[in-house]
């Protein structure tokens, strides 16, 4: 299963997940309002590569991190 790791203010611990396609995400994350919302907004990569293609194939072993923004100065 690919693991996912939620990076930042998002604050879960990783999951392991069973999809084939990066955009299964939203899917996967319609019931938990928080983690739905935080999708909208993250930055998304792939075995440490941001990505843009949501019909990126996903394998066994990709990690996925979901990037929240982040203000600062």
């Amino acid at each position: 299963m690919a693991k996912i790791e939620f990076l930042g203010p998002i604050g879960k611990e990783p999951i392991n997940v069973d999809i084939k396609h990066l955009s299964e995400l939203k899917r996967l994350f319609e019931n938990d309002l928080q983690l739905k919302n935080w999708i909208e907004n993250c930055a998304i990569a792939v075995n440490d590569k941001l990505v843009s293609n949501l019909n990126l194939s996903i394998s066994k072993n990709d990690k996925i991190s979901l990037l929240p923004p982040v203000c600062g100065g």
